[in-house]
């Protein structure tokens, strides 16, 4: 069987990634790390095949997005998105996304939405 989450030929990727964290992603790892929502465990820069997600909740298969505006600029960017997503998603993660304005403008909401979602997903997932 193929491995699919956190191959090491994806390990440099998602260090440098965690080494260069943009700010709002930063600002949301503030409230996911040592279990601060609903005791769940969150990681950092998870790779499933060659894609990196931001954070991901392994007991829940939830994957959390912070995208940025280069997200939104270029069909093609805007395509690949929908691609990776859909690709992930087909193996039953959910993703829940914001964009960084979000996070600025409204880290309180982005975090209660996600603690929402948290909730939610335990109920019908309580192993």
């Amino acid at each position: 069987m193929t491995q699919l989450f956190n191959r090491k030929t994806e390990l440099e990727k998602r260090r440098l990634l965690r080494k260069n964290t943009t700010e709002a992603e930063k600002r949301v790892w503030m409230y996911l790390r040592k279990r601060q929502i609903c005791n769940e465990r969150f990681l950092r820069q998870f790779s499933i095949k060659q894609f990196v997600l931001d954070f991901y909740c392994p007991r829940l298969r939830l994957a959390v997005e912070i995208d940025g505006r280069y997200h939104f600029a270029d069909e093609d960017v805007i395509q690949y998105d929908l691609d990776r997503q859909e690709y992930i998603e087909s193996l039953g993660i959910e993703f829940l996304r914001f964009m960084n304005d979000q996070v600025f403008e409204d880290l309180e909401g982005v975090m209660i939405m996600t603690e929402v979602k948290v909730k939610e997903m335990q109920l019908s997932n309580p192993h």
